[in-house]
C-alpha cells in the first residue's frame, strides 16, 4: 500500500480566507483548556501540543479576519486603532512556536478568545460588511 499526500501552495492565503472557522468548536476547546470542563494539566504532553498547534492554526485565521474587518473602517477610527493593537500583541504571542505545555495551551487559548471578542466588536460596528468578509459566525 502507498502512501501519498499533497502539499498546498497557497502564499497569498486565498484557501484560508474561503475555509470557514469553526467556533464552536474553538469556544468549546479555549473552555477545556482554560478550566471550564476539564483539566488540562492531566493532558499528555503530544495531546497539549496538538491543542496548542490547533489554538495557534485558529488564532492566525481569526486574526486575518480581524485584519480584514478592521480595513473596513475608516483609518482614523478608535476602533481600528485597537484592533491594531490586539493584533501586534497577537503576531508577538504567535511569533513564539507552540509547546506541549499546560501553560503555553492556555496562552493560544486566551488570545483565540481575544480575537473573537475583538472580531464581534469590529462586526457591532459594521456588521453587513463584517458579516459578508468574516467566515467566523456563530
Amino acid at each position: 500500500m502507498s502512501h501519498t499526500h499533497v502539499v498546498l501552495h497557497d502564499p497569498d492565503g486565498h484557501l484560508n480566507a474561503e475555509l470557514p472557522l469553526d467556533r464552536a468548536l474553538h469556544k468549546t476547546l479555549v473552555k477545556a483548556v482554560l478550566g471550564g470542563t476539564g483539566h488540562p494539566s492531566l493532558l499528555p504532553t503530544a495531546n497539549l501540543k496538538q491543542i496548542a498547534l490547533l489554538l495557534t492554526g485558529a488564532a492566525r485565521a481569526v486574526a486575518a479576519d480581524v485584519r480584514r474587518a478592521a480595513d473596513l473602517l475608516p483609518a482614523d477610527h478608535a476602533a481600528r486603532a485597537l484592533a491594531d493593537v490586539v493584533l501586534e500583541e497577537a503576531d508577538r504571542r504567535l511569533s513564539v512556536p507552540p509547546e506541549g505545555t499546560v501553560h503555553c495551551a492556555q496562552n493560544r487559548a486566551r488570545l483565540v478568545r481575544a480575537l473573537y471578542e475583538r472580531l464581534d466588536r469590529l462586526a457591532s460596528l459594521a456588521p453587513q460588511a463584517v458579516t459578508a468578509l468574516c467566515r467566523s459566525k456563530g
